[in-house]
């Protein structure tokens, strides 16, 4: 009795993390004035969550979050003007293939495929902004280079964030609580994985 107890309590407690977890996300988002906020915010989520995974769990979430925030406030934020060039030439690559003819061309296969890659390449980007101690070209480079050796992990990524998303929609109440905290657990999980499995055979 005393153990399931204990299990239930475990459970519990590590459930309010991720909900706590994900308000401080957004509420720290809002602080930066959404556009400052969004990356600075993300990576001190993700800072936290990989001392988690890596057994770390005994810090103050608040103190920790915050400290993150500062520290990579401007760093972040120079990843962040990347981020948003590279989607604004994918929204601009969706727009252009709008008006090309519907039939599968030599036109689109290009296209399509810097629109995946992007997509599967921004996977790895925050997990590898604070697990390297890199500057933001290095890390850009680190990320897309992994992402491109570890096709396994990248597919696991996406049907964990799929499943994921279907979650959230079918319950959208859990959206708010969990939805940030959980997609960066999710991912940072699979890239810790992808990270170590690099390390050990650069290592052999």
């Amino acid at each position: 009795m005393e153990r399931i107890s204990s299990s239930i309590y475990l459970i519990l407690e590590w459930i309010t993390r991720f909900a706590y977890l994900n308000v401080l996300w957004i509420l720290f988002t809002f602080t930066g004035g959404i556009i400052l906020g969004f990356f600075p915010s993300t990576t001190a989520m993700f800072t936290i969550i990989r001392n988690w995974l890596r057994g770390e769990s005994d810090a103050a979430l608040l103190g920790t979050f915050w400290s993150s925030y500062k520290k990579e406030f401007w760093k972040s934020n120079k990843l962040g003007i990347f981020v948003a060039m590279l989607m604004v030439i994918i929204i601009l690559d969706i727009w252009y293939l709008h008006f090309l003819p519907p039939v599968l061309s030599w036109f689109h296969i290009p296209l399509l495929v810097f629109i995946l890659f992007s997509f599967l390449f921004l996977f790895y980007l925050f997990p590898a902004f604070v697990h390297f101690d890199l500057n933001v070209r290095s890390i850009i480079k680190h990320a897309f280079l992994i992402m491109l050796i570890h096709p396994l992990h990248t597919l696991m990524i996406i049907i964990c964030l799929a499943c994921l998303t279907l979650i959230m929609y079918a319950l959208p109440s859990l959206a708010f609580l969990f939805a940030g905290s959980a997609f960066a657990f999710t991912t940072m999980w699979l890239c810790l994985h992808a990270f170590t499995g690099m390390n050990k055979k650069n290592s052999a």
